[in-house]
């Protein structure tokens, strides 16, 4: 179950320290609680530290190997 403010508004979680922050446009990081908290979390996705699952993205040097193959119908959807 959520947890809400005497207002009503929802309470949630800072996902780099775990502090409760007010879900409102008053909150300007939320879901962060600070700006430090954001940074570091912007800091994470750009080295890469933060990945979202999958396969990685095709490579533009494998491009043109790939539309060679689907031209000569050796397409895997047929």
């Amino acid at each position: 179950m959520s947890r809400k403010t005497a207002e009503g508004k929802p309470i949630v979680t800072c996902p780099h320290c775990n502090r409760e922050v007010v879900w409102s446009t008053e909150s300007a990081w939320r879901p962060f609680c600070s700006k430090r908290c954001k940074m570091i979390d912007l800091g994470a996705w750009a080295d890469e530290s933060h990945r979202i699952a999958g396969e990685p993205a095709m490579d533009e040097a494998n491009l043109d190997s790939l539309i060679d193959q689907l031209e000569r119908g050796g397409g895997s959807n047929k």
